[in-house]
C-alpha cells in the first residue's frame, strides 16, 4: 500500500524478506523489524504491526463517531473523553491484529501465490497455523477485556463487529464486492463510538457508518489494484478487477457519496445548542476531507503499483482531517457556551 518523485522509505527486497522475515510491503523504518525482540516479529507481523495504516484506518471511524456524539449532545470535555480515546486506539490495534491474524488464516493458500503477500508469515514458514490462531484469540480477548468498560449497550455492539470480521476473509471468493464487507467491519467504530457517549444509536451515527463504507470502497479499491494480475490469476474478486479502466469514474463516485453521507450525519447530529462557529467549522472539515479524496483521485495511476499504496497509506492523513475539524467544532461550541 511510493512515488519516485515523492522520495519515501525504501520497500525490502525479496532478498531481504527472505533473510530477514520482513513482509515485502514493510518499510526500512517500521518498529517491528528494528526494535522489536526478534521471536516476537513473526507475530506483529501476524497483526500488521509493521504496517499501521490499517490501525488507523479501523480507529478513525471510532473517533469519528464519539466526537460527532460530543458535537451533538454535552460537548464539555472530561477526563473520560480521555479513557475512551486511548481505549479504542488499543482496541483498534488489537482487534485489527485478530482481523489480520484471522485473515491470514484463511488466506494463506491465496497469500503463498500472490508476490505481494507471499512473505507473510503463514505462507513462509514463520509461524503456522495453530500458533496463529493463538495468537488471534490473546488479542481478542484483551480486546473483550477493554470493552467491558463500555456501557452494556457498546458492549453488545463490539461483540456484534465481530460477524463481519468472519465474514471478510471470505467474502472475495463470492463476491466481487469484498470492500463492502470490509467496509462493514473497519467502519463499526462509528457505531460504537457514538454508543460510547449516548448508549443507543440514531440516524447520525448511522448515516456516519455508511460514510465510512464509501470511504473504505474508495480506499481499497485502490489498495486491491496493486494485486489485480496476481488476483485474476489465482480466481480472487475484488472491486478493482470488476472496474478496470473504469476505477477512476468509481471511485469519484464513491467520492461523492462520501461527502453526502457524511454530511447527512452532521445534518442529524445538528441540535439548537450549536453555534454558527462551530457549524462553520464542522462544514469546512467536510470541504478539506472531500478535497484530501479528490487530489489523490487527480495523482491516481492505476497501473501504478507503488502509487496505488502511497495514496491508500495518505487515507491515515484524511481521517485525521475528520477527527481535528471535530475536535475544533467541539472546541468552539464549548468556548461559545461558556462566554
Amino acid at each position: 500500500m511510493e512515488n519516485q518523485k515523492t522520495p519515501e522509505p525504501r520497500t525490502a527486497s525479496a532478498t531481504e524478506n527472505s533473510e530477514t522475515g520482513r513482509v515485502a510491503d514493510a518499510t526500512d523504518n517500521n518498529w517491528v523489524d528494528r526494535y522489536a525482540p526478534k521471536w516476537t516479529r513473526p507475530y506483529l507481523r501476524l497483526s500488521r504491526a509493521d504496517r499501521p495504516a490499517g490501525t488507523w484506518l479501523l480507529l478513525l471511524p471510532c473517533w469519528w463517531g464519539y466526537l460527532l456524539a460530543k458535537w451533538h449532545g454535552e460537548a464539555t470535555p472530561n477526563w473520560n473523553d480521555l479513557w475512551y480515546f486511548i481505549a479504542f486506539a488499543m482496541g483498534a490495534f488489537l482487534m485489527r491484529g485478530a482481523g489480520c491474524t484471522w485473515n491470514d488464516i484463511s488466506d494463506r493458500d491465496f497469500d503463498a501465490k500472490v508476490a505481494r503477500t507471499k512473505s507473510r508469515p503463514i505462507p513462509s514458514g514463520q509461524v503456522n497455523t495453530r500458533q496463529a490462531a493463538v495468537w488471534m484469540i490473546c488479542q481478542a480477548l484483551i480486546a473483550f477485556v477493554i470493552l467491558l468498560s463500555f456501557n452494556p449497550f457498546s458492549t453488545m455492539l463490539g461483540i456484534a463487529a465481530l460477524v463481519p470480521v468472519v465474514i471478510y476473509p471470505f467474502a472475495k471468493r463470492f463476491t466481487w464486492w469484498p470492500q463492502i464487507f470490509l467496509g462493514l467491519a473497519f467502519n463499526w467504530g462509528a457505531l460504537l463510538g457514538w454508543a460510547a457517549v449516548h448508549g443507543s444509536l440514531g440516524t447520525a451515527p448511522v448515516a456516519l457508518y455508511i460514510a465510512g463504507i464509501f470511504w473504505t470502497l474508495f480506499y481499497d479499491t485502490i489498495y486491491a489494484l496493486q494485486d489485480k494480475e496476481d488476483d485474476a490469476l489465482i480466481g480472487v474478486k475484488s472491486t478493482a478487477r470488476l472496474f478496470g479502466k473504469s476505477t477512476p469514474t468509481w471511485l469519484f463516485g464513491f467520492l461523492v457519496l462520501t461527502i453526502i453521507c457524511m454530511g447527512g450525519a452532521v445534518v442529524f447530529a445538528f441540535s439548537t445548542s450549536i453555534n454558527l462557529i462551530s457549524l462553520l467549522i464542522t462544514i469546512t472539515t467536510l470541504w478539506a476531507f472531500g478535497w484530501h479524496l479528490a487530489w489523490q483521485l487527480r495523482i491516481l495511476d492505476i497501473e501504478n503499483a507503488e502509487i496505488c499504496l502511497k495514496l491508500f497509506r495518505a487515507n491515515r492523513d484524511a481521517g485525521l482531517i475528520v477527527v481535528v475539524g471535530l475536535t475544533l467544532a467541539i472546541v468552539a461550541k464549548t468556548f461559545v457556551s461558556i462566554a
